[in-house]
This record gives structure tokens, sequence and C-alpha cells, in this order.
């Protein structure tokens, strides 16, 4: 086998880094795009909170 040229080590170094780049563009994307769901939590203040159970520190809903 020959050793492989510098030419196809910087394309694939330059593929690899356009995934990479892509990828934490769709991070990106899906987090400012998506909202989660309110869930069932602790509210500070209508409840006697136990110990062990968190609470929101300011809750959207």
């Amino acid at each position: 086998m020959t050793a492989p040229s510098r030419r196809s080590i910087v394309i694939l170094c330059g593929i690899a880094l356009v995934v990479v780049l892509l990828a934490n563009a769709h991070l990106v994307y899906v987090a400012t795009s998506s909202q989660p769901r309110c869930v069932a939590h602790a509210k500070a203040g209508e409840q006697p909170v136990s110990p062990g159970v968190f609470t929101a520190a300011q809750p959207s809903c």
C-alpha cells in the first residue's frame, strides 16, 4: 500500500470539518426553534416543598 497523499488527507479533514459545522448548526437551530412542553413541578410558595424536591427558578408556564 502507498501512503495517502497530502491532498487526500486535506480533503478528508475538510469533509470532517464540514460535518462537524453542519451538526453544530443543526443543534443551534433546534435549540432556538423548539420550546419544551410544560411539565408538572412543585411551584415555590404554593405548597410546602419537601427536601429533595426541586422547583423551577422562573417557570414560564
